[in-house]
């Protein structure tokens, strides 16, 4: 009998000498990093609210509880008892039972309903029909992307479940080595911005973090091919780990499938459904401009098989010596500050991913709370010396004063975004400006992703800040369902309409310019002079836009890289900056300084040069920490 036999079979011991004698347990198995109880008499668990929350602590793992299929009523007769339940104020729009888990997931508009105070109406669905429910959320805005996702999951259900089982068994070995040491090798993003990947090893495990693309790049990859990432094959990893959706941390993930890879992603789950919407947009962008993409979509499809989502907050084995905890970032939706434990308290790592420290309209700030960090990996974007940020107040002001002055003279204004986090940014001042009568009422048209990002936006409002989160609760006060915003979806005739008609404000991917449907808005506007283009977001060196932004008025239009056509823009251009999603040099300084406590190393990262060394000598001197602006492909060793 193996380890993993063992273990189980000696836990389901455990848990029936520590239930009431009335309850049956008749099986216990691993499914990913959850230890899943089976019983014949789910309705005597649900009854006991502590019940499973005195097992969690008593065996240190999270649990969940299901009914054995054997003791299932007809789905039928549940369907009717759940929605007496359930109170009609939830807008339940949808029932799905699956037999083989004993679960009924539970679609509707106001989950927390469904959930109950403390969980209690959860508890009495599982009393009357002994059914466990999982609760999802109706989109207020109907998302393509999150309804796709979640008919792929259920279609693969049965795969879905043989593959946490197998994730939960490697979760779940026998460590094999007496060797206690910890590395972080570099990838990639170390004096650049963009292809974010890093490797953290130690005896027992590999993890990889992040795998991105490079913006404006066409063949820079982060370096898998060295022995210490895949270098001894995709299966060498035991986990993958993804702080957020962006391509410069996601694109590559499903090229790790293609490569072999058949273990977890874990990330949290808007971030799983925004990595599938951004990386087959991506593949679509490729094949449009007639470059062989690096995968195919089915590896996409494998990518959010595979992901194991968790939410903010929860510690989570990974791994037989780490255990994960996900940090809200700021950054964008999902995004997360990933911590690290290692060992039995052996050592702490945290990745920043990309941060935003302060509040913003959508998302709290930072979180930089953890009980131990020796070694922080720290996002270097804005770390120049004189990277500082204005105001946010201000940076609404003046983006509010270049929006009158272009529409007073009839102009139009062209705000390249990206499609997830900016746009809503944007979106969200626009409304309030126009609600309170600072700017016109005129049309707002979203191209591009930005309607179908907003979608999953407010499909996950609990990741978004507290007061919006409220505001989308109530569809008569959502700000996103403001009557101004039209989605573009009739392609170049609709866009020629738009450029034919009045005073507009267009929100457009891509943010940095390089394709998409930006580009067609350069051809219908780049050349009237009433109009303005408003970059509000980074661009990274090498991409049309920061040529645009440093002065270049010839723009190519006909292909990527100058192939084909060119025009002259004649429109105004401005930069508004306060926007980004990035902590300014003040912000990254102020996550550090607010660390208790601090950590002894930090890597400075994903910044260009000047950037990371700057804030590395920062930190050094005023914290007195050692402090490192790394190259790719350098390995630090920790203990």
């Amino acid at each position: 009998m193996s380890t993993v036999e063992n273990q189980l079979e000696e836990l389901q011991t455990t848990i029936e000498d520590e239930v009431p004698n009335d309850i049956t347990i008749t099986e216990v198995r691993y499914e990913g990093p959850e230890l899943v109880i089976y019983t014949r008499d789910p309705k005597r668990f649900a009854s006991d609210g502590d019940l499973v929350r005195q097992l969690a602590s008593q065996l240190r793992k999270r649990i969940t509880v299901r009914p054995d299929p054997a003791s299932l009523s007809r789905a039928e007769e549940a369907r009717d008892q759940v929605l007496d339940v359930i109170p009609d104020e939830a807008g339940v729009t949808d029932l799905d039972f699956h037999i083989d888990t004993g679960e009924v997931v539970i679609e509707a508009e106001k989950p927390g309903m469904v959930i109950g105070r403390h969980g209690t109406t959860l508890r009495e669905i599982t009393q009357e029909t002994g059914w466990t429910p999982e609760v999802v959320r109706t989109p207020p805005i109907e998302s393509s992307t999150v309804k796709n996702v979640r008919n792929f999951l259920k279609q693969e259900r049965n795969e879905r479940r043989d593959i946490l089982e197998r994730i939960g068994r490697q979760i779940h070995r026998e460590e094999m080595s007496d060797d206690q040491w910890v590395r972080i090798t570099t990838l990639g993003c170390c004096r650049e911005v963009g292809r974010a990947s890093f490797i953290l090893s130690t005896p027992e495990t590999r993890v990889l973090i992040d795998c991105g693309d490079k913006p404006g790049s066409e063949d820079e990859v982060p370096y898998l091919q060295v022995p210490e990432a895949l270098g001894s094959g995709a299966n060498s990893l035991d986990a993958v780990v993804l702080t957020h959706a962006h391509l410069d941390h996601s694109a590559l993930i499903p090229l790790l499938f293609k490569y072999g890879y058949d273990g977890p992603i874990y990330t949290t789950e808007p971030t799983r459904d925004l990595m599938g919407l951004l990386t087959l947009d991506y593949l679509d962008v490729a094949a449009k401009e007639g470059r062989a993409p690096p995968y195919e979509s089915e590896m996409v499809r494998e990518a959010i098989k595979h992901t194991i989502p968790l939410e903010y907050g929860d510690v989570t084995d990974i791994a037989p010596d780490i255990k994960l905890t996900f940090h809200n970032a700021g950054h964008i939706l999902g995004s997360s500050v990933s911590h690290f434990h290692i060992g039995d308290g052996l050592y702490n790592v945290a990745f920043s991913g990309d941060i935003h420290y302060d509040d913003t309209r959508l998302f709290n700030g930072a979180v930089n709370d953890f009980p131990r960090v020796e070694t922080l990996v720290l996002e270097s974007t804005y770390g120049g010396r004189n990277d500082y940020q204005t105001d946010q107040e201000d940076s609404e002001r003046k983006l509010k004063h270049v929006i009158k002055n272009t529409l007073e003279r009839d102009g139009k204004v062209v705000i390249p975004a990206f499609a997830v986090g900016r746009s809503q940014e944007i979106m969200l001042v626009l409304e309030e400006a126009m609600r309170e009568g600072e700017l016109p009422t005129v049309p707002v048209h979203l191209d591009g992703m930005i309607w179908e990002a907003t979608a999953i936006h407010t499909t996950y409002p609990e990741y978004l800040r507290d007061d919006l989160r409220e505001r989308i609760f109530h569809d008569d006060s959502n700000p996103f369902l403001a009557e101004q915003f039209n989605h573009i979806d009739g392609g170049e005739d609709e866009r020629q309409e738009v450029a034919d008609d009045g005073p507009c404000i267009v929100l457009s991917t891509s943010g940095m310019m390089e394709g998409g449907p930006i580009m067609s808005w350069l051809e219908h506007l780049g050349s009237e002079a009433d109009s303005t283009l408003v970059f509000v977001g980074y661009q990274a060196e090498g991409t049309l836009g920061s040529r645009i932004q440093n002065g270049r008025r010839e723009v190519p239009i006909g292909g990527r890289g100058g192939r084909g056509s060119s025009l002259t823009l004649d429109m105004d251009v401005e930069t508004v900056d306060g926007f980004s999603g990035h902590a300014d040099r003040q912000g990254l300084e102020n996550f550090v300084r607010t660390m208790n406590p601090r950590p002894e190393k930090v890597l400075c990262v994903h910044g260009d040069e000047r950037s990371t060394q700057d804030l590395s000598s920062a930190l050094y001197h005023e914290f007195n920490m050692r402090t490192f602006a790394p190259k790719n492909l350098e390995t630090f060793r920790f203990i």
